[in-house]
């Protein structure tokens, strides 16, 4: 059965949607359509090319994940290096080991641009600074004066998971100049409004590594440090919540993460695994009583 599928943000987290994706397989799902958001785009963009989920675990498990934290070398001191990465380049690291990690394994099933897709197959959050708004992509490109068809299907994905301050911003020369573009979760960590629309052409299916908002606890509040980290949970979070509440609840598979730092890069093969299985086990019980 063809379904369309929606992946949130959460960074090293997105280990789960492995296993939600197996779970998927399992009972006879294929994604007709995908979107997600920084690490819901990584593995929207390797569905989308092509790949099965016993392949994305292999990739994952070849995989250096400390190589994505490709530093700009320097004769400085680290220290100061580090503070000059962030003023300056506005991020600790470059963010380019994940681009062409990306485009290897993009174009290993023939898909480099998005001219390489089925229109319509793939679409990914990014944010735009410079303009203060949402980027859908590649939706979006032809309003900069960009050829969606032309454009990486892996720059697209480096866009949408450039998480501020951590990864080195995407400047996006535009015919209207350079657009500073971030994570797409700044604005929209789970675009399940995505698939919006008038006609439902099939069911959505939605996967949020958190859990459901009710369950969530409060943001406590005691100083500026703590206040800054609600304000950006709040900035992430509200916009879709709407959406959440109002059409898709029941169509969302919550898989809460626990202990895990979103940019935990030195994890252990241990909690890799326990995150798959989290991910297919909570994808499971939700489809014994997911009514479509």
């Amino acid at each position: 059965m063809k379904i369309d599928g929606v992946f949130s943000g959460g960074g090293i987290k997105g280990f789960a949607f492995i296993g939600a994706y197996k779970a998927l397989e399992e009972k006879g799902f294929e994604f007709a359509r995908v979107a997600g958001t920084s690490a819901g785009s990584i593995i929207a963009a390797l569905i989308a090319a092509g790949y099965k989920s016993d392949e994305i675990l292999s990739l994952m498990d070849s995989l250096e994940l400390r190589k994505f934290l490709d530093k700009r070398k320097g004769i400085m001191s680290f220290m100061l290096m580090k503070w000059i990465s962030v003023y300056w380049r506005m991020g600790l690291y470059k963010g380019q080991f994940l681009e062409e990690w990306m485009e290897e394994k993009l174009k290993a099933k023939g898909v480099s641009t998005f001219a390489d897709l089925p229109k319509g197959k793939l679409r990914v959050i990014a944010s735009d600074l410079t303009n203060g708004k949402i980027v859908v992509l590649p939706d979006d490109l032809s309003k900069y004066g960009i050829n969606p068809n032309r454009f990486s299907v892996a720059k697209a994905v480096r866009m949408s998971s450039c998480l501020p301050y951590f990864f080195e911003p995407v400047k996006l020369w535009t015919k209207d100049g350079v657009s500073i573009v971030v994570d797409g979760g700044v604005l929209s960590n789970f675009p399940i409004w995505l698939f919006d629309g008038k006609i439902k052409k099939r069911p959505i299916l939605g996967f949020q590594l958190s859990a459901h908002i009710e369950e969530r606890p409060k943001n406590e509040i005691k100083n500026a440090l703590s206040m800054f980290h609600a304000l950006f949970e709040t900035m992430k979070e509200a916009h879709d919540a709407r959406h959440i509440a109002t059409r898709h609840e029941r169509s969302i598979v919550f898989i809460p993460v626990e202990n895990i730092l979103t940019t935990e890069f030195k994890i252990t093969n241990e909690k890799k695994q326990e995150l798959i299985q989290l991910g297919k086990e909570k994808t499971e019980t939700f489809l014994k009583k997911w009514s479509y």
